[in-house]
């Protein structure tokens, strides 16, 4: 028996309509750009497809499994926590969080995507809860080589190199590492 409910139903057509509607949008722009074989719309499709998949692998799941709340998933609690802001570290915490992302944006042009990135997760992790500086590490580098596969390797889109030396001079290796890969690979 499906543990699909009609509000299911409409959350998935809500989100699919969203698709649809964004990729007939995308010819508006559609355009050839020198430096990006995929063309202006390449970056926009490719997250309305992984939307797609998301929005079906959401509705084959409550399909399957429903959407109660099921034990031994983290984060999840029968009991809702009080979020509390009396505390003056809880502000200074939850403010540290908002204003994190605008560091990291007005940082992008001095120092550049390459180079600020695993800082700003490394940051958000910390701020998020994690103290242990092995996870903290290895969490960043997995996320950042996630980063640098997705937009150097798959979508070859151009990223915010810096302008400051050493910053510059190692989103210029990230370049030339990026070059040589896609000559050897004939992309």
């Amino acid at each position: 028996m499906s543990n699909i409910r009609r509000v299911h139903i409409v959350e998935a057509v809500v989100w699919l309509s969203i698709v649809l509607i964004f990729y007939f949008f995308s010819f508006e722009f559609d355009q050839e750009i020198e430096i990006y074989k995929y063309g202006a719309t390449g970056w926009p499709r490719s997250i309305l497809i992984l939307l797609f998949f998301v929005t079906l692998g959401n509705f084959l799941h409550i399909h399957k499994k429903g959407s109660g709340i099921q034990l031994g998933r983290v984060g999840i609690s029968d009991e809702q926590e009080e979020i509390s802001y009396d505390d003056f570290n809880s502000i200074k915490k939850l403010i540290a969080i908002l204003i994190s992302p605008l560091i990291f944006a007005l940082s992008l042009k001095p120092v550049g995507f390459y180079s600020a990135t695993p800082f700003f997760i490394a940051v958000i992790i910390f701020l998020l809860g994690e103290k242990r500086i092995k996870w903290i590490i290895s969490i960043t580098l997995f996320i950042y080589f996630l980063l640098i596969l997705l937009f150097m390797v798959v979508l070859n889109a151009p990223l915010p190199q810096g302008n400051v030396s050493p910053f510059y001079d190692f989103s210029a290796l990230m370049l030339t590492l990026n070059t040589n890969l896609h000559q050897s690979l004939n992309f």
